[in-house]
């Protein structure tokens, strides 16, 4: 199943893409080709957020790989804000690159522990633009203060902070050249839970100030269901379902998405309350 290609005003269009992995043969072993995404397409409007869910080793973290143009489609098209982008070795323009920021799931790995976090955020300043030692600080100090921590934080190294403040300070490293498309590979699935409520509170914000649009890789389900506009399940590399957050958490259409729901907890506290009740008498009973 591929997405309907509907959006009005599209940030992001894929269409048809593909991604095939070649492992090579052993003892008696021959060469295969792994699909690790086929055939999905789809359209995200300007401002949205798409929120890509399924289980480990469905093709999200893939795709997301290739729009991050980290990894080159095998076949298919991908279009940024209305250009197709050419992937190919060399071909990548500068512009293009700038347009498209990832954030990673583990914030500490992602952080060269050596640096300053001064020069976390200006590094990509430095590579990229003409701005001097002064335009530079100036520009991280005030994405500092965008994402919750304080010009005092700007000479301190990554392992001063918490789990938190350093996926903060990943955020505000992806948002320093101005892009229009922030790729979120799982950005709150290490953090606790009251620190994932703080760091999704501000990417809305963000999301609403600089008018970014979101791709959202989760397996977490309640947090898709709390940030996401549209919603679309990937099963062994295919988009098996695709709509409105509403339309499918109220009425998902693919067998896989009722599976993948009905093994989900519910959070609200009736249902853990049931749970706890349904655990007291298995106990008794035990």
């Amino acid at each position: 199943m591929s997405a309907d290609i509907n959006a009005t005003n599209p940030m992001l269009e894929i269409r048809d893409i593909k991604r095939d992995y070649h492992v090579p043969g052993g003892f008696l072993k021959p060469s295969k080709v792994v699909q690790a995404v086929k055939g999905v397409s789809f359209s995200l409007e300007k401002g949205k957020t798409l929120a890509i869910v399924g289980e480990s080793g469905c093709g999200k973290s893939t795709l997301a790989r290739i729009l991050t143009f980290i990894d080159e489609p095998t076949a298919g098209e991908l279009l940024i804000d209305g250009q197709k982008v050419d992937t190919r070795p060399g071909h990548l323009t500068a512009e293009m690159r700038q347009k498209v920021q990832i954030v990673f799931q583990n914030p500490y790995g992602s952080l060269n522990p050596r640096q300053k976090i001064g020069d976390v955020l200006g590094e990509p300043l430095l590579i990229n633009t003409k701005m001097s030692a002064a335009e530079r600080r100036e520009r991280a100090t005030e994405m500092l203060v965008k994402v919750g921590l304080g010009p005092e934080h700007y000479n301190r190294y990554p392992h001063m902070f918490s789990g938190g403040q350093r996926q903060r300070i990943a955020i505000a490293r992806a948002l320093m050249l101005n892009p229009k498309l922030l790729v979120l590979d799982e950005p709150v699935s290490a953090l606790d839970l009251s620190v994932q409520a703080q760091v999704l509170n501000l990417l809305a914000d963000l999301q609403d100030e600089f008018g970014l649009t979101y791709v959202f890789i989760s397996h977490d389900l309640s947090v898709v269901k709390y940030i996401a506009d549209e919603v679309m399940v990937m099963y062994f590399g295919e988009a098996v379902e695709y709509g409105s957050r509403d339309a499918v958490f109220s009425d998902p259409q693919h067998e896989y998405t009722r599976t993948l729901f009905a093994a989900t907890p519910r959070a609200d506290v009736e249902s853990i309350r049931a749970r706890m009740a349904k655990r007291k008498l298995a106990l008794a009973a035990g």
